[in-house]
């Protein structure tokens, strides 16, 4: 089986497949962790927060117009969906320190 990109497009939009620390003292976007960019949110995982917290994150650190979480919203992995920013700029965003 293919492993799927850790960034990657999806007609207008840019996928990005993260793990998810919630709780955490020390929030930001850590970096790559096996197949997915690990990300920390200082909110905890219940009734949705943590998963607005990734979106908050991620939208401020790529500059896109919208960041949704469309898979996992129960567990510490997800992918994420973005629209109004392009490939490259997600990629250097979360990738680049």
């Amino acid at each position: 089986m293919a492993r799927r990109a850790v960034i990657r497009e999806d007609g207008d939009a840019v996928v990005v497949e993260v793990l998810v620390v919630p709780n955490a003292s020390h929030p930001g976007i850590v970096g790559l962790h096996g197949d997915r960019i690990r990300i920390r949110v200082a909110a905890p995982p219940e009734r949705g927060k943590a998963n607005l917290a990734v979106e908050r994150l991620v939208r401020q650190a790529t500059g896109a117009r919208l960041v949704v979480v469309i898979s996992g919203a129960n567990t510490r992995t997800k992918s994420i969906h973005l629209w109004g920013v392009g490939i490259e700029k997600v990629r250097k965003s979360l990738l680049e320190p």
